[in-house]
């Protein structure tokens, strides 16, 4: 496999088929429940770090994962999307990147990285299998996936916080000719009319979608700021200095939960998302990209603002966020009170249910939870709490 990029190298290691290392550890053949130690729900780079660190401790378990590919989730972004952290700050444990230490992989790139690394350490991933409901019976985790049901000891949900499109319910008023997509479904700029673009959100997907389409569209732009970092990740001090000091040093080890600094700025992080990071509130009115008031509605099937335009667009892009969407686990789990809905928990731990462990939510345990650098001090930290817990168990 090849994994494409500045001074990329080869990787030869051989690719499992999907869920071939699963079939070599027994599968469910002649089976509709089989007992597994742990069963991880997602097969992302949260779901990959907690397969790896739960091997090294010699626990039997099982990666579900709803695609048809690994990595998938990276392979459905827009097509110019690249990430927002250097190939040095991209490896998992135990696999680095295969690129240029300062080089931004693409998405596609990322994809191929996880199915590669997922084929070394031989990881059990079931793909194309979605997990339609978590529940306990007899005290035992059951995890239902199609006509399956599948058992275990304990249970970590490695998923982002970005699992149900948001999108207003005025949307549904909007004219039939105008183009709406949401974020996610945004792939490139043949997918929209020639004609106006409505933007709503400035995060920095929102912000990155109309800095594309302003080279050929007039775009509008709507979203509270969420402010920026005060640097380009691509200049040379950036590069060498700055991009380290930020993501290893602030959002890794400043913002967490375990600092006040942290608990402060984790309810602005998880309501009004992460700063601007590569294109900038500057970029953006330099491109031509007008920044208007919110949209409260919609007047002959048109958005309306707050100050009562209304604005005359054949495109929608709605970058409105997502909603947890773990309605799938059937447990009494209280919620938070962001109105965001996630599952109360204590840095991935559930008290309302022992034995269930969350990774790559939001502000997890820090900013850097859902980044690639951060998720693996994650997994390894839960999967410590999941070895603890089965020795435990083990002694009676």
């Amino acid at each position: 496999m090849t994994i494409s990029g500045q001074n990329a190298t080869r990787h030869d290691d051989p690719l499992i088929e999907s869920g071939e290392a699963f079939r070599r550890l027994g599968g469910l053949q002649g089976a509709k429940r089989e007992r597994f130690d742990v069963i991880v729900i997602g097969g992302g780079q949260a779901g990959l770090s907690v397969g790896y660190h739960l091997r090294k401790r010699g626990l039997r378990f099982l990666i579900l994962d709803g695609s048809d590919r690994i990595g998938d989730a990276w392979r459905k972004r827009w097509d110019s999307l690249r990430l927002f952290t250097p190939a040095k700050l991209d490896g998992l444990a135990g696999m680095k990147f295969p690129a240029a230490p300062d080089y931004f992989p693409t998405k596609d790139e990322m994809a191929d990285y996880l199915e590669a690394y997922a084929a070394r350490f031989q990881l059990p991933v079931q793909t194309r299998s979605r997990v339609d409901r978590l529940f306990r019976r007899d005290g035992v985790f059951v995890v239902k996936t199609g006509d399956r049901e599948l058992t275990a000891d304990q249970v970590v949900v490695a998923m982002a916080s970005y699992q149900e499109r948001q999108v207003p319910a005025f949307a549904r008023e909007l004219r039939p000719d105008i183009v709406q997509l949401h974020s996610s479904e945004y792939r490139q700029p043949g997918q929209l009319r020639p004609s106006a673009v409505l933007i709503a959100g400035a995060d920095n997907s929102g912000a990155e979608i109309a800095a594309e389409l302003a080279r050929g569209h007039r775009v509008l732009l709507i979203g509270r700021p969420t402010g920026e970092v005060p640097f380009r990740i691509a200049g040379w001090v950036a590069r060498k200095l700055l991009v380290r000091f930020l993501l290893r040093v602030i959002f890794h080890r400043v913002l967490t939960v375990k600092t006040p600094m942290g608990r402060k700025a984790r309810p602005k992080f998880t309501t009004r998302g992460t700063p601007l990071i590569r294109v900038k509130s500057r970029d953006l009115a330099a491109a031509g990209v007008e920044r208007i008031a919110r949209i409260t509605g919609a007047r002959d099937g048109l958005p309306v603002t707050e100050d009562g335009r209304v604005l005359e667009v054949g495109n929608v892009v709605w970058s409105t966020g997502f909603h947890p969407g773990f309605s799938w686990i059937d447990l009494p789990l209280p919620r938070s009170a962001d109105g965001h809905g996630e599952p109360v928990h204590d840095g991935g731990l559930v008290p309302a249910a022992p034995g269930l462990y969350f990774v790559g939510l939001h502000f997890l345990y820090a900013v850097s939870s859902t980044m690639i650098h951060g998720v693996g001090r994650d997994a390894e930290r839960i999967a410590s709490a999941v070895q603890a817990r089965h020795a435990a168990s083990a002694r009676g």
